[in-house]
């Protein structure tokens, strides 16, 4: 495309986004969340993108037949249908108890896992890092962090079209009536993050997207290069990793579920720490994906072109 070309898409694609949040901003989240899924799980399975969720389905469980396959994409995009919809009045999803009806939030092991690691890395000064995935609804994360008195700031990819991703940090920025923490990927983001963790921050990575970089660590029996970041910052810090995930419980209902913190290696060798620490973080995302395939964003190539079924 030409230069005028894109700026043209562009503007479409932001004149859209713009009038899907009109659309959804007057309903409740379970209604908009209803509706995303339902929309998204009629159209997406025809997207050409959902071929690439199915390569990825048949290298990662090869033993799920056509339909299985079929059914988990669909999941798939009624998943990020839902979870798109409901990002537009996120700051109407609040903490709830476990055995409230939705719609809401409940953290499950904040108590016994995260407030603990935290409190100690803080008192001596330090960081904590948290990783998760693409799976749930993700964007739920920061606001079990504020509901805990704890600001988790964020690395994230910034989407391609810049118009569309400023009406993502605002609407994320307005429902939250703050200003979040995040950093976008990249040598600058990375920069700001660093210093962020100097200062005794605490910083969330979603850990399960395609580099070019990284370090090239098994996933689901394939080899896929893999963001090492988390490992280099919790190595140099020596400081808590807490795995955490979100599982979807009902339209605009979650469990945010909170893990003990990671065994931190210490062999003396550098390199080999790394790649001990970021396969313990693939299989933890393997072991997550596998209980709810459906829940995990497969339209993502996640491994490289080549690898081929077992």
């Amino acid at each position: 495309m030409s230069g005028e070309q894109v700026k043209f898409a562009h503007r479409a694609e932001a004149a859209l986004v713009w009038l899907l949040i009109r659309l959804l901003r007057p309903l409740s989240p379970a209604t908009a969340s209803r509706i995303g899924a339902g929309v998204a799980g009629f159209i997406g399975p025809f997207i050409p993108t959902s071929k690439t969720a199915d390569k990825n389905l048949r290298l990662a469980m090869p033993e799920l037949d056509a339909a299985q396959r079929r059914q988990i994409v669909k999941e798939c995009w009624q998943n990020l249908g839902a979870t798109a919809a409901e990002l537009v009045n996120i700051g109407k999803i609040h903490e709830i108890p476990l055995d409230a009806p939705g719609p809401g939030f409940t953290v499950i092991g904040w108590h016994e896992h995260a407030a603990p690691a935290i409190a100690a890395a803080q008192a001596a000064g330090g960081p904590t890092l948290f990783f998760t995935g693409h799976i749930g609804n993700w964007e739920i994360l920061p606001a079990s962090g504020f509901a805990h008195g704890v600001d988790i700031g964020f690395m994230y990819r910034a989407a391609s079209n810049p118009l569309v991703n400023n009406m993502i940090m605002q609407l994320r920025e307005s429902n939250f009536q703050r200003k979040l923490t995040m950093f976008a990927k990249g040598a600058p983001g990375g920069r700001a993050a660093y210093t962020h963790l100097l200062k005794g921050g605490i910083l969330g990575l979603l850990v399960d997207q395609k580099l070019d970089t990284g370090l090239p660590i098994p996933f689901f029996g394939h080899t896929a290069m893999t963001m090492d970041a988390l490992a280099i910052f919790a190595l140099k810090f020596r400081c808590p990793v807490i795995p955490t995930h979100v599982t979807r419980i009902a339209p605009a209902r979650f469990h945010v579920i909170c893990e003990a913190p990671l065994a931190l290696p210490a062999t003396g060798d550098k390199q080999a720490d790394l790649t001990t620490l970021t396969t313990t973080m693939n299989q933890t995302l393997e072991h997550w994906i596998r209980q709810r395939p459906g829940a995990w964003l497969w339209l993502h190539r996640r491994w490289p072109k080549g690898t081929v079924v077992k």
